[in-house]
């Protein structure tokens, strides 16, 4: 049996499958079922193909015969998140730049100084706060459940947004393709139990929203003042404007 580049090929892209498998299920908080089903594919091919056994092996076959299915309704969420991402518009931008003669030198990141004068603000006159930046996954399924804005980025509109007798200073802001697009909106709440209980709502839809997708969230903290960060499953808490402004900055090259 010869070893040819084609073999290599083949290893490559598992190996690459299965890491970023392994990333987004240990982002999502389900790593240990992946675990369970990598385990039991393991011990399927030992039992099966190694050693031959017949009976335990025809019977496991029919478990991996259906695998798929059952595989599909576990992780579904996460499935559905990858498919989303990988068919992003922002995913292909590399390309479109490439073969677009259009120069646009306006940086990407103009919308940062703004959101974190914001927060300080409102840190400041202990507003609460949710705001959710959009980044390869789109978020327009979430924008749809709030009030259209469309505008640009501004501090002020900002903290008018989620000044307490505004109607829409419960929701999420989401900041969208450089632009305020919607408020008021709702967003997934996470289950995660290892949270401290004094969290309330915002930090657990902050970190649902970055469990569900690549978005960055920023929370105010409406009895604290105190702001956080969630990011790909991670409250990162009691940030200072410069750590904001660094970890905004850093999350978004």
């Amino acid at each position: 049996m010869e070893f040819g580049i084609k073999d290599i090929i083949d290893i490559l892209i598992t190996a690459t499958v299965l890491f970023y498998t392994y990333k987004t299920m240990k982002e999502s908080g389900t790593l240990n079922i992946f675990l369970g089903v990598l385990a039991f594919i393991v011990l399927w091919i030992v039992v099966s193909k190694i050693l031959d056994m017949q009976l335990i092996g025809s019977i496991m076959d029919k478990f991996i015969n259906i695998g798929l299915i059952i595989i599909v309704i576990l992780f579904q969420e996460q499935i559905k998140k990858f498919l989303v991402e990988l068919g992003s518009k922002k995913r292909w931008s590399f390309f479109r730049k490439i073969f677009s003669r259009k120069n646009d030198s306006t940086p990407d990141t103009e919308w940062i100084i703004p959101v974190v004068y914001a927060c300080m603000s409102m840190s400041k006159s202990k507003t609460g706060a949710l705001i959710v930046i959009e980044q390869k996954v789109p978020l327009e399924n979430y924008e749809r459940t709030g009030d259209r804005i469309d505008a640009k980025i501004n501090t002020r509109l900002i903290e008018n947004i989620f000044f307490k007798n505004s109607p829409l200073h419960d929701g999420a802001l989401i900041i969208s393709n450089d632009k305020l697009a919607a408020a008021g909106c709702i967003m997934p709440v996470s289950h995660d139990t290892s949270l401290p209980r004094y969290l309330g709502l915002r930090h657990r839809a902050a970190l649902g929203i970055a469990q569900a997708t690549d978005a960055i969230a920023v929370i105010v903290s409406e009895e604290t003042g105190n702001i956080s960060l969630a990011y790909k499953g991670q409250l990162y808490a009691k940030l200072n404007s410069t750590d904001l402004e660094k970890r905004l900055s850093q999350i978004s090259i």
